[in-house]
This record gives C-alpha cells, structure tokens and sequence, in this order.
C-alpha cells in the first residue's frame, strides 16, 4: 500500500509488483495481488463527478436521514459505476468464505497465476512488427560479429 502514497502525489510509475525480498524474488501470486492494489489505487484517484446528478440532492430530500437509500432507483443506477469490486480479495461474510474451504488471498492468488499461466493463448504480433524485431536483432548480431 506504499504506492498509494506517491499515486496521490502524482507519480504515474509504480515500482516492483511482484517482487519480494527486496526484488530477489518474484512472485506471479503476488503480482495479480499487487495489481488488484494498483486497481484499488487508480480507483481512489478516479475524479468523481461533481454535478446535480451524482450529488443526488433531491433523492436526498425525498428519503430524508435515516432512510433507505438502497431501494431508490438512483442507488441502482450508480452505485456499480462507484462500488469497488475486486478479482482476488474474498468480501463475502466469515460463514460462506469458511464454507467455501477458507482460501487465504495468497491461495487464491497462486492458483490464479497457475491458471492463466496454464490457459492463457496470447496473440500472435503482427507480421509487420515481427518482421521489425527479427530485423533488429539481425543487424544487432552483425555489429556483434
């Protein structure tokens, strides 16, 4: 959670996701940990909206204090714009995570990494840009013999 720090700052580079023992190690569990992090992190500097719709100001008056804010159409149309939702870390209540077999995050988050890793077909470069790595690497090995 250090990052948080130099995001609200300014900082557009976020140093060593992934990375334990001071950068000795990595970790592609702690990798996808790290990037739920970055994602919670550009959620907080997200501008909010600020105008007569997103202040709600007349839902406000018609509900009053101590209302039931969750029921209003309002509500339904803005709170999964604003709600944080995370792909790793487990917010059900204590009974349904036991339930469920009690993963830690760093469970979660090697499995995970296991699966993509497993599954994951990435997509070839275009022509054009293999041919301009295989034309850098040629001249490369020119100059080195």
């Amino acid at each position: 959670m250090t990052a948080l720090l130099p995001a609200l700052a300014g900082s557009n580079i976020l140093y060593g996701m992934g990375m334990m023992e001071l950068g000795i190690t990595f970790s592609l569990g702690q990798l996808l940990i790290d990037a739920e992090i970055v994602r919670m992190i550009q959620r907080v500097l997200r501008r909010m909206p600020v105008n007569k719709d997103t202040l709600a100001v007349e839902v406000i008056k018609a509900v009053g204090a101590g209302g039931d804010y969750l029921s209003e159409e309002h509500t339904s149309e803005h709170y999964r714009r604003e709600q944080s939702f995370t792909r790793l870390f487990d917010r059900t209540m204590y009974e349904a995570w036991d339930a469920a077999g009690r993963k830690d995050i760093r469970t979660v988050a090697n499995e995970k990494a296991l699966e993509i890793v497993k599954n994951y077909k990435p997509l070839p470069l275009d022509l054009s840009v293999q041919k301009g790595i295989k034309d850098i690497i040629a001249e490369a090995e020119e100059e080195l013999l």
